[in-house]
Parts: C-alpha cells; structure tokens; sequence
C-alpha cells in the first residue's frame, strides 16, 4: 500500500511539475527576440486565434493556451490590436497580456509631408483605417475645426517627431494627439512670444518655415533664409518663393522654375500673390521652425545658391549683386544639364 501512495505521488508530483512547466515556463517557438500578432476581429473565435499563434510558431501547445485562456476567460475581453510577444515569454504571460488588452505601441515616424495624402498613407501603412478613409477625415472641416485648422493649415499642426499610438487607435485621436504635442512644442522655450518678436503668429512663422525647409537642408543659412522672407513680407514685397511654385504645380521634382511656371494660378503662387501662402507647403523640422523664431535681423531681400552646387547661397540686399550670383548660377546649371543630357 505504501509503495502505491509512494508511486501516486511521485506521479501527482510530476503531473504538476509538468503543468507548471506548461503554464510558467518558456511557450514560445520561434528564434526571432519577437514576435507581432494581429488580431482585426472584434470577437475573435478561441480556435481562430490558438490555430492563429500555433501556425506562426509563436506558441508552442495550442491545447494548453486555449485550457488556460478558459480558465482566466479571456475570449470576450480580447479586441482588435497588435500584440508583441518576446521570445521565452510564459504561457501565462500571453492570456495575461490578451487579457488585460496589453496592445504594443506602433511608431508614426513624421519627417517631412507636403500634402495630406502623404500623411493618409503614413497612417493607413501603419494603423488599422486604411489611407482613403483616413484621407476623408483630414479632409472633414468639421473634425478640423475642432482643432483650430482647416485643410490648408493642418500641416502646422504636425510637429516631425516619433510618436507611439496603438495599432486600433481611430485616426480623431491620432491627429489630436499631433495637434497636442503641437501645441505644447509652441508653448516651450517662449516660441510664441518669439513669433510675436518678429511681427508672426505661430502659423506664419510656421508656413515661413515650411518655405526655408524646401529652400535648404543647410542648418547654418537656415536664419539668414528667413530673414529674406521676412525681411520681404514687411517691405510688402512679394516672397518670390520657387518652392511654393512647385508646391502649385504638384511637381515636386522640378529643378528649374521656368517663367512659364510663374503663371500658375494657385494662392501658393508667390510670385503672383502677395504675402504668405494659406498654409505650409510641408511638415517643417523643429530645427527650421526654431531657426526661423531665431532668425537674425538683417537687410538681405534676396539669396540665390551658389555656383559650385554646394547647396549653400549668395545672400544680397540690392538687387545688383544678387543677379550677378543669379547669372553665375543660371549659367552654371544650363552646362550641368546639358551635361547630364548629353551623358544619357
């Protein structure tokens, strides 16, 4: 009798060894540090979501996630996100994290944007409304003005940075959310009352910005760039802007703006239109927006890049000498694409 409880415990014994080893030990089944899974439905079926892990080589016993799974009834508390599940993680660890709704967070990574679109397709690639339907909210005046915008001011709402958001977060709330990361970027450093310093609301100085990033990747003409600007806007001239032509036409890949292109009847044309253009032509970087709230004060009305394509300029305050860097440069880059031409 006493060898027969001996033996039943030793198997009690190695029942719950096992068990444990199941339920708090190592679960997974791929080599990868993690691994992503996507759950779209709204009630996802127990067999859809084990057989889901199983085939991916994320679990490795679909039977034992769904006992579990059972037992800490998880089914109808799971929604629709992302879930990151590391190498090594524990069997109890994953009903957990579907359990508590323990979603990963997705990174919108904002550079550069010229238009709406660019952002729509950011979002859809990333997040779970797709570009058009999230096209159709940046394009809804009414969701807009809640955020003190409208379709040609909504870039100035973006600050380029990294942010984090869950995989199901409604596009209302990204964009919000930009709008309040926006909001705080101006209420930092006395950004507003250096705007108010150089005669520009935070939106002007912003659309001035967005002129000074097409202008020049160079940080250290950044300020004298848009002193121009604004040394133009108060003289009441017109900006003159090649990149807001660009920005009319929709062809961003134009390297020479030809006078047939001035005459594009667009209120982004500044050749054409006095003062600033509506809105930005793009997401300027936080070093633009701060080089042009730093812009030292100078008597330059014109620049032009110089001759040897080094991306820097030829800075003038009468037009005599700046057309004498003009021609310099207009003849510099005619041999160039001529070159170019000829090569292909």
């Amino acid at each position: 009798m006493k060898k027969l409880m001996l033996s039943l415990f030793f198997i009690l014994l190695l029942a719950v060894s096992i068990a444990a080893y199941v339920v708090y030990g190592s679960a997974t089944s791929f080599s990868e540090n993690s691994k992503i899974v996507l759950v779209e439905e709204e009630f996802i079926e127990k067999e859809t979501l084990s057989n889901l892990l199983k085939e991916r080589g994320i679990i490795s016993n679909a039977f034992a996630f769904e006992k579990l799974g059972n037992q800490f009834k998880i089914w109808d508390k799971i929604k629709p996100g992302k879930f990151k599940i590391s190498r090594g993680e524990s069997l109890l660890n994953i009903v957990r994290m579907f359990k508590n709704n323990k979603q990963a967070e997705i990174n919108l990574i904002i550079n550069k944007i010229r238009l709406p679109e660019d952002l729509a397709k950011l979002i859809g690639k990333s997040f779970s409304t797709d570009s058009a339907t999230t096209l159709t909210m940046l394009r809804n005046t009414d969701f807009l003005a809640k955020i003190n915008a409208d379709t040609n001011t909504l870039l100035c709402k973006i600050i380029p940075n990294t942010y984090s958001f869950y995989w199901s977060t409604p596009v209302e709330k990204i964009v919000e959310k930009l709008s309040e990361e926006s909001k705080k970027f101006w209420s930092e450093n006395d950004r507003v009352g250096k705007a108010k310093n150089l005669g520009l609301t935070p939106l002007q100085a912003c659309t001035i910005a967005s002129i000074v990033e097409e202008e020049t990747n160079k940080d250290d003409e950044k300020g004298n760039i848009a002193s121009v600007y604004i040394n133009r806007l108060k003289k009441g001239m017109y900006l003159g802007a090649d990149p807001t032509i660009k920005f009319a036409l929709k062809d961003f890949t134009l390297r020479r703006i030809l006078f047939g292109h001035l005459n594009v009847a667009s209120p982004y044309n500044t050749y054409r239109n006095k003062g600033l253009p509506p809105g930005p032509i793009c997401t300027p970087s936080i070093k633009t927006l701060d080089a042009v709230l730093n812009a030292p004060q100078t008597d330059y009305i014109f620049f032009v890049a110089k001759a040897d394509f080094s991306g820097h300029h030829h800075f003038s305050s009468n037009y005599a000498e700046h057309n004498e860097y003009a021609k310099q440069y207009q003849k510099a880059l005619t041999a160039y694409l001529a070159r170019k031409k000829q090569n292909n």
